[in-house]
């Protein structure tokens, strides 16, 4: 009988240990999940039914996790994932193999922190990512990567039909303070079916694809197969580009402004060529946005504007005086020594500011309008005359541009689009031309091409004409030779 209760205990002994042990293993088996989950989504850590033995450790791994840093998978500002959290995220995901990468950013958001302030800028943020949150077609995963630039996971394809619709989705206006804000969106798309590869790789290929996307004019833009090829042929021209500056490949041509008023050319417009060796003649619409991608632009501009000034000498020397325009960018307007070089170099080559004139494209104005502001004044007060390039391409207006230090507004040669049989598309034209006459800026047209067309824009009143009427770009020895034809101005008439 003894034998037989001390076997009972036993069983009884054994299976309270088994038991034990079954749900020690299945705590082990969930802690290793949840550890797993937050490391990878920096979520909360969620433990049930933790055996007494696990209690001190269990509290120790809370206490531990509350340490670490709470942006590290995170973006603080809007509550989602950051890179790290998107990276992190996407390994347990891996390979993706269907659905879309939908890589967004908005249009001049430093604009609008200029404008209106960060405090409104982040708050424009958070009810942006909330917009994306609420999606009808709402995506697997959302992260906020950098500033203003947002990534999306779709479940289905995205071709650009289907980005038209969300980027109309996503610009519908938003208030914030009160204030109707409207944003333009640029989207690239990477096809995981055909493009799927490692997390860099698709990141890579994404950017390539809003870069793309900046660029074309609906804004949107698919990753395609030779995007490759073409950012091999861009760091080529990125990393040949200093030593073409020290070797003569580049080198600037002139093209005249004509003066309507005095019937001859007064002013000249300095513009970049380059003859690469391998790549044959590059235009500037190609290498000057990489070499403000580069962060090579200021090597760029001091270059223009050494051999503008240069040049400026000599004809200063033999009598003609013509302003020359050199044109900047936006990464010249951050230069904050921009102003005291200019000075320094017009002194180099004794050539007072009148000799200048700098050509700033709208765009790059409305970048840092408070920054470049304050430049252009001080530019001005050196003599120096500041002109809007391609007006009519940006957001801008004329009205606001009456507050801003500028002599001249450049109208866009697509003004002149449809001018001659389209009514609207001339009484736009005309408004353009008069209002900025009436806020004191003096007017040149660009693309100037026919004889009916100088006769049109003389009588809405515009100064001065650019195009292949008057002359193409030349450079210097040829303009020299042309110098009667033109009746560029000598000294005696300076």
């Amino acid at each position: 009988m003894l034998y037989l209760l001390l076997l009972l205990v036993l069983l009884l002994v054994c299976g309270l240990w088994w038991r034990s042990a079954r749900i020690q293993t299945q705590f082990l088996q969930q802690l290793t999940q949840a550890l797993l989950q937050q490391s990878q989504q920096r979520t909360p850590l969620i433990l049930n039914n933790i055996p007494p033995v696990f209690e001190p450790l269990s509290r120790a791994l809370q206490e531990l996790l509350k340490q670490l840093p709470a942006n590290n998978g995170r973006d603080r500002l809007t509550g989602l994932p950051n890179r790290v959290g998107f990276k992190r995220a996407m390994v347990p995901l891996m390979p993706l193999t269907a659905g879309a990468f939908v890589l967004l950013d908005v249009h001049r958001f430093r604009f609008i922190n200029d404008l209106f302030g960060f405090a409104f800028g982040d708050q424009l943020l958070v009810a942006f990512a909330e917009r994306l949150k609420q999606l009808h077609h709402s995506p697997r995963f959302i992260a906020r990567l950098d500033g203003d630039e947002f990534l999306l996971l779709f479940d289905e394809p995205m071709d650009e039909s289907a980005l038209n619709g969300l980027k109309g989705r996503l610009q519908v206006p938003f208030k914030i303070q009160d204030t109707l804000v409207s944003l333009k969106l640029h989207l690239g798309a990477l096809d995981l079916e055909r493009f799927h590869t490692d997390i860099s790789q698709m990141l890579r290929r994404l950017d390539l694809a809003l870069k793309k996307a900046r660029r074309a004019q609906d804004g949107l833009a698919c990753y395609a197969e030779g995007d490759d090829v073409a950012q091999l042929r861009e760091l080529k021209i990125i990393n040949s580009l200093p030593k073409a500056l020290k070797s003569g490949q580049l080198y600037l041509v002139y093209q005249p402004k004509f003066s309507i008023k005095a019937q001859g050319c007064d002013q000249l417009e300095a513009l970049i060529r380059w003859d690469h060796p391998e790549l044959g003649r590059l235009s500037p619409a190609e290498f000057i946005p990489l070499a403000e991608y580069a962060g090579a632009i200021g090597l760029v501009s001091h270059w223009a504007l050494e051999q503008a000034l240069a040049q400026q000498q000599r004809w200063y020397a033999e009598g003609l005086r013509v302003r020359v325009a050199v044109n900047l960018s936006a990464g010249d307007l951050e230069n904050l020594a921009l102003v005291e070089e200019v000075q320094d170099r017009l002194a180099h080559y004794d050539l007072p500011g009148e000799a200048l004139a700098l050509e700033i494209t709208e765009g790059s104005l409305m970048n840092n309008l408070h920054q470049a502001g304050a430049m252009l004044i001080r530019l001005r007060a050196l003599g120096i005359k500041v002109a809007i390039d391609d007006f009519g391409t940006g957001h801008s207006s004329l009205a606001y541009l009456k507050h801003l230090p500028v002599d001249e507004v450049k109208i866009d040669r697509s003004f002149l689009l449809g001018m001659e049989n389209d009514e609207s598309a001339r009484q736009i034209l005309h408004t353009s031309i008069k209002l900025a006459r009436q806020l004191g800026f003096e007017v040149t047209v660009e693309g100037v091409e026919t004889q009916n067309q100088l006769r049109t824009l003389k009588a809405m009143g515009a100064d001065r004409i650019q195009g292949l009427l008057i002359a193409s770009p030349m450079q210097a020895p040829e303009l020299e030779s042309a110098r009667e034809r033109l009746q560029l101005p000598r000294q005696a008439e300076a």
